[in-house]
């Protein structure tokens, strides 16, 4: 038979593919811009239909309808990575969370775990009638391989990615073809604080060296400062639109990669419609499961691995805390372990944790005497290596933890500093800094804090300025209203 019949026998619709769902089934989902969002509608459509069943995800970009109340006793979630729409029902114990590793998540989602049901999106099958996963390979693919009941939705909008993408029809339970833009995750403006820190996470990056970069502002900011760099390799688990003007330019092109040389390596595209039109049928860009793209060993392969991650908080011993406030869960380990673990391991590898020196618009530090109560750490502190804020980089590898300890208080916001010396002080009991170093030290701050100033006037000039403009703008349009007012009631 050939493909397109058995296609044909394979499409119905989402209400129809939903009833092969039983009460008491595991259901595994896609995540980010590849979860199947049309037949999740269905299933919380039908909600009464079902009792007991255990959502198991990662981040989502959608609203977590199975943490609304109506759906406790027929859906609940279990979350690998807390989401803005979950974190409340993750706090108050209505969805469950479970913690792990990135490359270790497709080995716990099926020997620990064990679903039944994966929902997944793919795009249309080709003229050999294979599907592929676009966006989102990760654990999603790997999840088809042993579930018993495979539904996907079939989407115009994801793109045709290669590497280890792809699936044939006929290794799928059924398909429901419904067409729906994907979800975004567009780039927003990088912030001063967030150029300054990608100003020094750049100039730790040499030519030669192969990245792994993540989603957000500080990425951003550290893709917008390479465009002096040659010959960059990328092997990261996800990327963002950032990364597009460098792989175009030929600044990203791979060619001194030991491993997949001339390709882009990746887990999963979380960008816009810039990202995935570029991924969309481009041989030189490859995803792969997240148990190969995250696994340290493979990481290492690659020399001058260089990895940027954010976090949270850390102290000054230097342990990293990224995905908890407290006893809250804000998001999870994610890759982070994995990359500065297989960056270490590089020959002539990096690893690089980069943050704003404070939160809540600069009334808490990030540097802190001792993590907050309750929170996990992430990285621990003989994992890492550099260190990087707006005011500064500091190297830990190799340092006594009194030289751990001097060097974070450098890179820590001014109005903590103070602070962070007493707690110094306290603990190691002595002076953190020589009377020479405090100068230089006051020097530096009076320099930085010139050129902040400097900034932030010009910025509130541009800002200003452009107000005027808007504000001529309404004038004249409001002006052009009332004239047409007036010829109206002339008329």
């Amino acid at each position: 038979m050939k493909w397109q019949e058995i296609y044909n026998q394979k499409l119905t619709t989402a209400e129809e593919a939903i009833k092969l769902i039983k009460s008491g089934d595991k259901v595994v989902t896609g995540f980010g811009c590849g979860e199947p969002f049309g037949i999740e509608r269905a299933l919380v459509e039908h909600y009464q239909d079902y009792r007991d069943v255990e959502i198991i995800s990662m981040l989502t970009l959608g609203d977590s309808p199975w943490c609304k109340p109506e759906m406790k006793g027929h859906f609940k979630l279990n979350c690998l990575f807390a989401s803005q729409s979950n974190r409340k029902s993750i706090s108050e114990g209505e969805s469950e969370f479970t913690t792990s590793h990135f490359y270790e998540i497709p080995e716990i989602i099926e020997h620990y775990m064990c679903p039944r049901v994966s929902l997944v999106m793919v795009s249309p099958p080709d003229k050999h009638g294979y599907v592929s996963f676009g966006t989102t390979v990760d654990y999603t693919k790997g999840t088809t391989d042993y579930c018993e009941i495979v539904i996907a939705q079939v989407n115009k909008y994801m793109p045709r990615t290669f590497g280890n993408s792809i699936k044939h029809i006929r290794e799928f339970t059924c398909f429901v073809e419904i067409d729906e833009p994907l979800p975004e995750v567009k780039t927003v403006n990088i912030s001063s604080v967030e150029m300054e820190i990608g100003r020094y996470c750049a100039s730790l990056i040499k030519d030669g060296d192969c990245l792994q970069l993540g989603i957000g502002g500080i990425p951003n900011a550290v893709c917008a400062q390479l465009y002096d760099k040659k010959n960059l390799g990328l092997h990261s688990e996800l990327v963002g639109d950032g990364v597009v003007p460098l792989l175009e330019e030929g600044i990203i092109n791979n060619k001194l990669k030991n491993t997949k040389r001339g390709r882009t390596v990746i887990g999963a595209a979380f960008g816009s419609k810039i990202l995935n039109d570029y991924i969309n049928n481009n041989p030189s860009v490859e995803l792969h499961p997240i148990d190969y793209v995250n696994n340290p060993a493979k990481i290492a392969l690659n020399d001058n691995m260089v990895s940027i991650n954010s976090c949270i908080q850390v102290d000054l011993l230097g342990q990293v805390v990224s995905d908890t406030i407290g006893l809250s869960q804000f998001s999870a380990v994610g890759g982070q372990v994995d990359f500065v673990r297989g960056a270490t391991m590089s020959k002539g590898g990096r690893s690089i944790i980069a943050m704003p020196s404070t939160a809540r618009k600069g009334t808490v530090s990030r540097i802190v005497p001792l993590i907050t109560e309750g929170s996990a750490v992430t990285t621990p502190r003989n994992d890492v290596n550099y260190v990087v804020t707006e005011y500064g980089i500091a190297q830990l590898k190799g340092k006594t933890v009194k030289e751990r300890a001097k060097a974070l208080i450098m890179i820590a916001h001014p109005a903590f500093r103070p602070h962070l010396m007493i707690e110094y002080r306290k603990r190691f009991k002595e002076e953190p800094f020589t009377r020479e170093e405090m100068m230089g030290f006051t020097s530096v701050i009076r320099e930085r804090s010139k050129e902040r100033r400097e900034a932030i006037k010009e910025a509130t000039k541009e800002i200003r300025e452009s107000s005027k403009e808007r504000l001529e703008e309404r004038r004249e349009h409001v002006k052009e209203i009332i004239s047409e007012r007036k010829k109206k009631d002339v008329d």
